[in-house]
Parts: structure tokens; C-alpha cells; sequence
């Protein structure tokens, strides 16, 4: 009978042991039902939320002052959904179009016109249009 564990077939053992092991653990995941985030992606949706540097300021001053790939915070509430990842924000003193991809909203948490929420991102000022790209979603 050929000896498997020989040096030449130990790197090769190794990984198929860890590949059964990971198919393993994702199977008895998948039996128990598990329907939430995945861990890599949670983190990114909690993401840091103690105090910043970067104060929250109006549409109205960011439209007036800002200027492109500046840092921001924005408070108010997401008026309404425009199609695709384009949403339109109103904050009280000005109206802003924003665009926040799916896994940038909080996980189990639903947001309508009514909630008030906090966008983190960054202005995007071109020639010819104003946008606000947003990084992450908050509920106050």
C-alpha cells in the first residue's frame, strides 16, 4: 500500500483537510437556519460609531461650499427612491441627489420617508451634476 503522508503529498493533504473542515462548518450553518448578514459583511454595515471629526452640516452649506471628494454628514430624512442606487434627500434646508448601494442601509432596519437618518459619504461635484455618495446609513 502507497504511504499518502509523504512530504511531497503533505501540502496537498493539508489543504483538502481544510476544505472538508470549511464545507463542514458551512453546512451545519446552513442546517441550523442561520438567515441574517454574514460576518464580513456586518462589520462593514455597523461600521465605527463614536464621535467624528467631521461635523454634520446642512445640504444647503454643502451645496454653497463644498467642494469634491469633501468628507460629510448629512441629517435628515431619504424623500425618495429614484431608481436604481439614486435616492433624493431633503434635510430641511435644501434637497441633495444621493446614492447608497443596498449593503450600505442597516441591516434590519427599514427606512422610509418618515425615519430621519445619517448619511456618512463624501460629495461628488462635477461639471455638470451634484451627488452625494454615500458610505453608510445610520439611524439615530
Amino acid at each position: 500500500m502507497k504511504n499518502l503522508f509523504t512530504r511531497s503529498n503533505g501540502p496537498r493533504i493539508l489543504l483538502a483537510t481544510a476544505a472538508l473542515a470549511g464545507a463542514l462548518a458551512v453546512a451545519g450553518v446552513q442546517a441550523q437556519g442561520y438567515t441574517g448578514p454574514r460576518s464580513d459583511t456586518a462589520a462593514q454595515q455597523q461600521g465605527y460609531a463614536g464621535p467624528s471629526t467631521i461635523a454634520p452640516m446642512s445640504v444647503k452649506d454643502l451645496m454653497a461650499n463644498g467642494k469634491d471628494d469633501q468628507n460629510a454628514v448629512l441629517r435628515g430624512r431619504i424623500v425618495s427612491h429614484d431608481g436604481g442606487d439614486h435616492y433624493t434627500f431633503d434635510d430641511g434646508t435644501g434637497r441633495i441627489r444621493v446614492e447608497i448601494d443596498n449593503d450600505d442601509f442597516p441591516a434590519g432596519r427599514q427606512i422610509d420617508d418618515k425615519v430621519t437618518v445619517e448619511l456618512i459619504g463624501e460629495l461628488d461635484r462635477d461639471r455638470n451634476s451634484v451627488e452625494f455618495d454615500v458610505d453608510q446609513v445610520r439611524t439615530p
